[in-house]
């Protein structure tokens, strides 16, 4: 079975090396034979051809029946990857590859969902803790040396609303309720979670909001997520409420979260997306009181990221070989 392994170069600001001096999420051969020890069942029906950029992609697709990869040329890619079966995305997004009316009949598009959980849920409980410890406005302070003593209740009783409980809104939600916090859930169907104490369909969300003594987004980026948390629903958030969002800049209006971070309807903010990235230095959000900035940093384990993508990998190579459902399915129609 051909695999076709594509990495991309990339700048140093976008994705930093590792102390081995490997780029974070760069599948290099040795990589890649380490996870193949682990499956020598499957390895051996494997021939691997690990790319960068276009290099060899089109005489390598030509046989190829499996694709793993970030991004690809999709324009006539029954043509020039006619055999082709399974493509796994190295990321839990895919919306740079919507509209995906170009996946070809008899493709199925996979994703790195799951592989996030535990970091992205240790950085979500963190957000919110510094949201509730008021530790946004303390870092202002500092910047100004300005010595003002906020204080605050134990977190136990507060309301965290997450919106997309997916893998990695899940996560959170787990690690929230063991601090005894009320947790409200928002979903595309609604299907009750362990972790959360109510779940509720979207078309709920403006009821809920004023609920909401934090408010965490983790939904990928679809036409229905798209401006989720517009300027109308922020005004309906509970004053001093704190805003953490991981999934995509767009699913928030940021410069209504700049302003209501300015006026005070909102206590602060936790941001890890941007569009673009990296954040240019003349973006208003810079500037912005009570609102802390971190560097797409949340859900990616810069030591084992490439480890566990491999893992799901194979997981999925072993399934295709012996016929069985693949796990972490896109749905085209979904874009998720």
């Amino acid at each position: 079975m051909r695999v076709h392994v594509k990495n991309n170069h990339a700048s140093p600001e976008t994705f930093p090396p590792t102390p081995e001096g490997e780029a974070v999420f760069t599948i290099t051969r040795e990589r890649f034979d380490a996870a193949a020890a682990r499956y020598p069942q499957v390895s051996q029906h494997l021939d691997v051809c690990i790319d960068w950029d276009l290099d060899r992609f089109e005489s390598s697709m030509r046989t190829a029946e499996v694709l793993v990869t970030w991004d690809l040329p999709t324009a006539n890619l029954s043509r020039v990857a006619p055999n082709l079966r399974l493509i796994h995305i190295i990321g839990a997004g895919v919306e740079h590859l919507c509209p995906m009316d170009w996946v070809p009949d008899g493709v199925t598009v996979v994703n790195n969902r799951g592989a996030h959980a535990d970091k992205a849920g240790e950085f979500g409980l963190m957000a919110v803790l510094m949201l509730h410890n008021r530790l946004p406005a303390i870092i202002g302070n500092q910047r100004r040396a300005r010595w003002e003593s906020l204080y605050s209740t134990p977190i136990a009783g507060k309301t965290l609303l997450v919106i997309g409980t997916g893998s990695i809104g899940a996560s959170v939600a787990r690690r929230c309720r063991s601090l005894r916090m009320r947790v409200l859930g928002v979903s595309r169907h609604g299907r009750p979670l362990d972790a959360v104490e109510e779940m509720h369909t979207t078309d709920r969300l403006d009821e809920l909001l004023p609920q909401a003594d934090f408010v965490l987004v983790a939904v990928p980026l679809t036409p229905e997520t798209r401006d989720l948390l517009d300027a109308r629903r922020q005004s309906l958030m509970k004053p001093g409420a704190g805003v953490v969002n991981f999934g995509r800049a767009a699913t928030v209006d940021y410069e209504a979260l700049a302003a209501n971070l300015r006026n005070g309807l909102l206590s602060g903010a936790v941001l890890d997306v941007f569009d673009p990235e990296p954040l240019p230095p003349g973006s208003f959000l810079w500037s912005v009181p009570n609102l802390v900035l971190t560097p797409h940093v949340s859900a990616d384990d810069g030591d084992s990221y490439v480890a566990l993508t491999l893992e799901l990998v194979f997981r999925n190579l072993e399934r295709h070989l012996d016929g069985r459902p693949l796990l972490n399915v896109v749905r085209p129609e979904l874009g998720y």
